[in-house]
């Protein structure tokens, strides 16, 4: 029995595991036969005398016992033959003569026949026992790959998922069980800490935990933390780490001398980079390849460096490099910036004869273009291209797209292109929403403003301050100045603040009322909550003065203008201007225009 199970466990039978159960079932049907056994021996031992009878032998059934201890024979041999026929004995078993003599001799040998049975049953189990703990010894080092494995996958997929705090609570578990995840898994943890910037952390798990305790850090790790730093723009950083490889044995490779070429053109260190080009790639046969080339190619586009940008370019094309998307994207992108329409339009359809096909990006970046240049037809154009080719527009798509019609105040499109949006299950960040809302408000469309601000609400969007700003924008507008104020106060209860733009629109609204001590109060709330009166708050007080004809007051709130140090633009000079007209001073209207004209030369 032992063999047979310690072959089941060999082989992978798992339904002898946990081993107790099958000791607790073996035992159970030994005991059971052993009851079964006695009951019929005693229970039946009136029977066995009543049917016993003389044989031809002339033994008694306790006799034989006896007679067969005597001859060395062991009394379980003759009680498991007995078992065997069912405890069934027949008239050569016994005899009337010894019946009375030998019967409590003959109730000794069975009692030492069952305890001989159940100590057997005991040591058989033990055996067992011992076999299948020698089997278990056999496979526990499987047992324990399968749990590293299974726990070092885990942690992986947990930095992929962003629960750091999970994956590095499991990491400290396999540590302390004695398992130490390998250097893939730490690159995981690292990287998921670069993602969220939390840079020193990762930086002290490299040097603190991997160089000191284990597994020892490769190149992806110093590439991971190097890039890290770089995208939190602390290139000094990346760059002493750079130079702490080499004592670690690791050395760069181009996607080392990517990541830092990239930074260092991001911050305008063009020489530095390609300094680090030369460092990285010592062999003469190594050239840039199309990721250093597409970066130097955007750094000379934003330094309006055309003549290198192209030459590059065309360097690229002769060493017969498969340029990618990305590459046209950055050459469109340049041009674009550049104002070069004619060009980029030019090499968007270079793509497709060479079988690039454009991506989002690069749709993006034509709509982007034609939206500054005001050629909103043109725009559509290129979005209903995009949907016809395939591709699905994006976030920023939609975005550039309603911006854009916002400005032109075509409502009815951008709140077309919304509801596309949410059709196809992106649900807009709050600048869309807000853009919306404002041209609502500038429409005096105050209806439409709060519907659209509840479909806000239904898709799980809160409102910020810009939100509110617009909302109090549109009922300014249609003259509702107690509702606007009571915005602002509702603004207090969803825990935001209002700025300098909530308290200018209010100023504005009580000027236009000819509130002065409103708007006042108003001022000196701004003034009270830490915020600073801008240009467009002292010119609505001047408009307020002048609306009500306090010249003085109007003069000194300008001069108060001109000793803040703010930005003097010409409304308020306007205002001033018109009122000295309308009170038929030329003179001084005159003076005042020579004034600011001096200090616009100055400035």
């Amino acid at each position: 029995m032992a063999m047979s199970a310690s072959l089941y466990v060999t082989c992978g039978e798992t339904h002898l595991f946990p081993s107790h159960n099958v000791f607790q079932r073996f035992l159970n049907s030994a005991i059971q036969s052993i009851q079964q056994c006695v009951a019929q021996i005693f229970g039946s031992e009136h029977d066995i005398i009543e049917h016993a009878s003389v044989g031809d032998t002339g033994l008694s059934f306790c006799g034989r016992i006896c007679w067969e201890e005597d001859m060395g024979l062991s009394s379980t041999n003759y009680l498991m033959s007995a078992i065997g026929r069912n405890c069934q004995l027949n008239s050569k078993d016994c005899s009337s003569y010894d019946m009375s003599s030998g019967h409590e001799k003959g109730q000794h040998a069975v009692f030492n026949a069952l305890d001989n049975m159940l100590k057997g049953s005991l040591e058989r189990l033990k055996m067992m026992r011992e076999n299948i703990s020698l089997v278990k010894i056999g496979l526990r080092g499987y047992a324990c790959e399968y749990s590293y494995t299974e726990h070092a996958a885990t942690v992986r997929l947990l930095c992929l998922e962003g629960k750091l705090e999970a994956a590095i609570r499991l990491q400290r578990i396999m540590v302390q069980k004695g398992f130490l995840p390998d250097v893939f898994t730490h690159n995981h943890i690292v990287n998921g800490l670069c993602k969220v910037g939390l840079m020193e952390k990762a930086h002290d798990w490299l040097v603190r935990e991997m160089l000191e305790f284990g597994p020892l850090p490769n190149l992806v790790t110093y590439n991971t933390l190097i890039k890290g730093y770089c995208t939190v723009n602390s290139v000094d950083k990346a760059l002493y780490l750079y130079s702490s490889m080499a004592d670690t044995g690791i050395q760069p490779n181009r996607v080392t001398c990517n990541i830092l070429v990239h930074a260092l053109c991001e911050n305008g260190h063009l020489k530095e980079a390609k300094k680090m080009l030369e460092e990285i790639l010592n062999d003469d046969k190594d050239i840039p390849d199309l990721v250093t080339s597409t970066v130097f190619m955007d750094h000379y586009f934003k330094n309006r460096e055309f003549i290198q940008a192209f030459s590059l370019w065309n360097e690229m094309r002769q060493n017969s490099m498969e340029v990618d998307v990305v590459a046209y994207n950055v050459l469109i992108n340049g041009l674009c910036k550049n104002q070069l329409m004619n060009l980029a339009y030019g090499y968007a359809c270079e793509m497709l004869k060479k079988g690039v096909l454009p991506d989002a990006f690069t749709y993006n970046i034509l709509i982007g273009a034609l939206w500054k240049e005001g050629k909103t037809r043109e725009a559509c154009y290129i979005l209903g291209v995009m949907s016809k080719m395939g591709i699905v527009p994006d976030e920023i798509s939609y975005k550039v797209m309603i911006r854009g019609l916002c400005f032109d105040r075509d409502i009815v499109r951008a709140k077309e292109l919304l509801w596309c949006m949410l059709n196809n299950l992106m649900v807009p960040k709050p600048i869309v929403w807000n853009l919306i809302i404002d041209l609502y408000g500038r429409c005096k469309d105050v209806s439409n403003a709060i519907l659209t601000r509840d479909l806000m609400l239904k898709f799980g969007v809160h409102p910020n301050v810009f939100t509110y700003n617009a909302l109090i924008l549109a009922h300014v507008k249609s003259g509702n100045i107690y509702r606007a104020y009571s915005l602002k106060e509702e603004m207090l209860t969803k825990g935001l603040f209002p700025d300098v733009v909530t308290y200018n629109l209010l100023i504005g609204a009580a000027c236009n009322l000819r509130s002065h001590d409103f708007a006042l109060q108003l001022r000196r709330e701004m003034v009270q909550k830490g915020h600073r009166p801008d240009l467009i708050s002292y010119t609505e007080l001047v408009r307020e003065s002048c609306i009500r004809g306090n010249t003085k007051e109007a003069e000194e709130r300008y001069a108060k203008i001109l000793k803040s140090g703010l930005m003097n633009d010409h409304v308020p000079v306007q205002i001033l201007f018109n009122m000295y007209c309308k009170l038929k001073e030329p003179v001084k209207a005159f003076n005042l225009f020579q004034d600011w004209l001096e200090s616009k030369r100055d400035s």
